[in-house]
């Protein structure tokens, strides 16, 4: 099986993500947004929504530096004016970022983008991990939408393919749409979406599938996010975690 790249911009309900419910939902992440902080900079339309917002608020005066989570992202941070930075031993004062499930923990999903990787390495050189979504992510058990992403080295596809399957993942490449090219990382990696039903124990299966040989990471965030800012009838909710885990 193989799982075209989709562009995130349909729920799983078949309902278009609305602009203006991204930009709202942005504007409040922009509060959070201290003048002189170093800002993490996510992936996926939410994220982007917040970037926007935040390239116009330089353009006003705000002072920020932004570490990108995907070249995409930097592109982007770069064309609104945000000024960009590596990461380095000081601490990222928050990173915004999206999701594609929040369970009621506000553990996470993540990854139908393809950057989980760099969105982790951000998040965990970060104070705070702010999460922007539509109220279409919230789902009662991690993996309701039936979809894990798994980045793994090239040469260890066949290993990894056959250890998911064992675990009752069903791991199908991802490609490229329309080519049908596999669909490669910007750590140049391959990514294996797999088939999953909802999850009793996401913690089990992490830590099971971060021990297969050639699994470089998995979408599972787990206990990382600080706030989720959720997107809804027309106004934007506010969760906080009773506590983190990294």
């Amino acid at each position: 099986m193989e799982v075209a790249r989709g562009d995130g911009r349909m729920t799983r309900k078949g309902v278009p993500v609305r602009s203006e419910d991204l930009d709202r939902v942005a504007a409040h992440a922009l509060a959070l947004v201290p003048d002189g902080a170093r800002v993490g900079l996510g992936s996926g339309r939410a994220a982007q929504a917040f970037v926007r917002a935040l390239g116009a608020r330089v353009g006003e005066g705000l002072s920020v530096r932004g570490v990108p989570t995907s070249e995409e992202t930097a592109v982007l941070a770069r064309a609104v004016g945000i000024p960009l930075v590596d990461l380095d031993e000081t601490l990222l004062d928050l990173t915004v970022d999206g999701a594609d499930e929040v369970d009621p923990d506000l553990n996470l999903i993540k990854g139908y983008g393809g950057a989980l990787v760099r969105e982790r390495i951000v998040a965990a050189a970060s104070r705070r991990q702010v999460i922007l979504v539509t109220a279409d992510k919230l789902v009662p058990r991690l993996g309701a939408r039936g979809r894990l992403p798994v980045e793994i080295i090239p040469l260890a596809r066949p290993l990894c393919q056959t250890r998911l399957a064992t675990l009752g993942c069903r791991p199908g490449l991802r490609t490229e749409a329309p080519s049908g090219e596999p669909f490669v990382s910007d750590n140049g990696n391959l990514i294996l979406d797999c088939a999953i039903d909802p999850l009793d124990d996401p913690g089990a299966l992490e830590h099971a599938i971060r021990r297969i040989a050639g699994v470089v990471d998995t979408g599972l965030f787990l206990g990382t996010a600080h706030t989720v800012l959720i997107a809804e009838a027309g106004a934007v909710r506010t969760l906080r975690a009773r506590s983190i885990t990294s």
